[in-house]
């Protein structure tokens, strides 16, 4: 059986349509639909139910305790309240989640990771860390709301006027309608926006608070999916798997080469032998890629999938990530995608789709 967020009957009355999603009833979309749900995000304030994440804190020098093998990316010299996206790697140098670190202290982190992900997460970071090291799994007490869009900033420093001075990737803890509330200048849509981490037994208040706001409108899966592809942010099962590579999924820039971790060697390997690279796309008509679509050269060869695609509102098209061929990557290359029954013509374009958002504003 699905689990349930603690905001659950509040999705129900507000309207949504719940799909299961990473073993999670989760809000697919509310009642204005997922077009106005992108205009909201993209112009005003959109509010998500993100408590389906998965936290682990965790207490020790870095290095001595196993957390800097276990991530790809560069932690030791984190400055305190800050946050940096990364991987956890299996040897074969797959990837086994995308996530993100926060120092909390000098041997205090908490790690965020994916909802589908938390179980084989949680035994990969126990079989690799020291013995010893304080480690805690606070997916079950822990909520976490995201509110995002060029209107986020004004929204939160009505409830905390100390959260508007954070700066892009760092976080802080703030007193918020009488709880500690871990709050980052991060997201996932391309917008100016914050994650909270906050009690799940509390967190009911604080979604109805911030809904009393006019400027915030409660905004599902659905468009969120739309907002990530847009920015070419990748969805781990789609853009990153254990099969999937950060050399494949383009992800070096998150990978600290000047240190050991998990899967290095084989990294290192993949970066000569793996054939086959990330693309991004955009249809000459509004018609979406889907997953799963065939990818073609324009000679009709066949050169790659789709993994992610999306109908554009704020292109007007249809736009695709998908993995080809190293040599049909180039920008400005004319592909095909489809399946025998219906095919349509596109171009390879660079990452992001969307360069018009807030992200740092």
């Amino acid at each position: 059986m699905a689990l349930q967020t603690p905001l659950f009957r509040s999705h129900v009355a507000l309207g949504a349509k719940m799909v299961e999603f990473a073993g999670w009833q989760m809000p697919l979309q509310y009642r204005d639909g997922v077009l106005k749900e992108h205009q909201v995000n993209r112009q005003g304030c959109s509010l998500f139910d993100c408590s389906h994440m998965g936290e682990f804190l965790i207490e020790g020098d870095p290095v001595a305790c196993g957390l800097d093998r276990i991530v790809t990316q560069a932690i030791v010299a984190m400055p305190l309240f800050s946050c940096r996206y990364g991987m956890a790697l299996n040897p074969s140098g797959g990837t086994l989640d995308d996530l993100i670190v926060y120092r909390l202290g000098k041997e205090k982190w908490m790690v965020v990771v994916n909802a589908a992900n938390i179980t084989s997460d949680r035994q990969h970071f126990l079989a690799n860390l020291s013995s010893g090291t304080c480690f805690e799994d606070v997916s079950e007490t822990t909520a976490k709301l995201d509110l995002q869009g060029p209107l986020s900033r004004e929204v939160l420093v009505r409830l905390v006027p100390e959260a508007g001075q954070l700066a892009y990737y760092t976080c802080g803890e703030f007193s918020l309608l009488g709880e500690r509330a871990l709050i980052s200048r991060t997201g996932y849509t391309g917008e100016l926006g914050f994650e909270l981490y906050y009690p799940a037994g509390k967190v009911q208040a604080l979604w109805d608070e911030f809904l009393t706001d006019s400027r915030v409108r409660p905004t599902g899966l659905a468009v969120r999916d739309v907002l990530r592809i847009e920015m070419a942010y990748p969805l781990y099962g789609h853009e990153l798997t254990g099969e999937i590579s950060p050399v494949e999924a383009g992800l070096l820039a998150f990978v600290d080469w000047n240190k050991e971790f998990i899967g290095r060697e084989a990294l290192q390997e993949r970066q000569r032998s793996d054939r086959r690279r990330i693309v991004h796309f955009v249809s000459a008509s509004r018609r979406s890629p889907r997953q799963g679509h065939k990818i073609f050269s324009t000679e009709a060869e066949f050169v790659g999938e789709v993994v992610s695609g999306t109908f554009s509102p704020a292109l007007n098209a249809g736009i695709g990530i998908g993995f080809v061929k190293k040599e049909f990557t180039e920008i400005g290359k004319n592909i095909i995608f489809g399946e025998a029954a219906g095919r349509e013509s596109a171009v390879v374009t660079a990452r992001p789709f969307y360069r018009r958002g807030s992200l740092k504003a």
